[in-house]
């Protein structure tokens, strides 16, 4: 247990180191942003399915092969869904949109891109936690490990859009650090579902994959994309890909 709660911090904290890196640097360029986002995703993709659908499959028995494919489903499903019910919330920023009605429309474009982050630092947090349900520390710790290397540059890409909307920094940094905090509470979720009943095991990997791919199909390749650097981008991708199969190798 007390593993899963230092990795949990370790995977919520990510986040916050990525935005004390932000404040230091507020103006990132897009092609570092890319190149670090797209190392990640690489990362993140190997994680989903080397440390949870391939598991999923392992640990499925009879209908292993159904279970899997709903899981990985439902998964995606369930961010998208969370992803359209989130409101406009820039009452949060603390800023005075009646006196600059004109900001309203960039605040909310900001705050739904850092809540977009916190919606899916849940399930991969859960994903964190769920992989420590099949008794593997080491592909725990590196599915663990894949997910804060990638919230690390997304907690460096939140800073700079909230300051220029008139956020003082303080805020800034509560509203960034709430967002890893949200990873945490996962990651103990995730890994308390599967302890009560290892039953559900088979379904929760793939679920957790299923969230890590939609994010990383959705908003990261995207992002990663559109700005000119798509060549690099990809290959850096391919790159975080294949580190990761090297550590699950010599982690096995």
């Amino acid at each position: 247990m007390k593993i899963v709660f230092l990795t949990a911090l370790g995977v919520g904290g990510a986040t916050v180191i990525g935005a004390l890196i932000g404040f230091i640097f507020k103006k990132i360029s897009h092609k570092f942003n890319d190149i670090a986002l797209s190392f990640a995703s690489g990362v993140m993709l190997a994680a989903a399915v080397i440390g949870l659908i391939i598991p999923s499959l392992d640990f499925g028995g009879k209908y292993a092969l159904a279970v899997t494919v709903i899981g990985v489903f439902c998964g995606a499903a369930c961010v998208d869904l969370i992803d359209k019910l989130v409101p406009h919330l820039h009452r949060i920023t603390g800023v005075d949109t009646e006196s600059h009605p004109e900001s309203t429309g960039q605040i909310d474009k900001v705050l739904l891109f850092v809540i977009a982050i916190a919606i899916h630092n849940l399930p991969e947090g859960i994903a964190a936690g769920v992989g420590f349900g099949t008794g593997n520390t080491a592909e725990a710790l590196t599915i663990a490990g894949g997910i804060a290397l990638q919230n690390i540059p997304e907690g460096m890409v939140i800073i700079a859009p909230m300051l220029a909307t008139g956020m003082n920094k303080r805020r800034t940094l509560i509203i960034a650090m709430a967002t890893g905090v949200v990873e945490v509470i996962g990651t103990l979720l995730g890994y308390f579902a599967v302890s009560i009943s290892t039953a559900i095991l088979p379904f929760a990997l793939a679920f957790a994959g299923g969230t890590m791919l939609y994010v990383i199909s959705d908003e990261m390749i995207p992002e990663t994309h559109s700005h000119g650097n798509e060549r690099g981008a990809t290959y850096t991708l391919i790159g975080g890909f294949c580190l990761m199969i090297v550590f699950d190798v010599l982690l096995n």
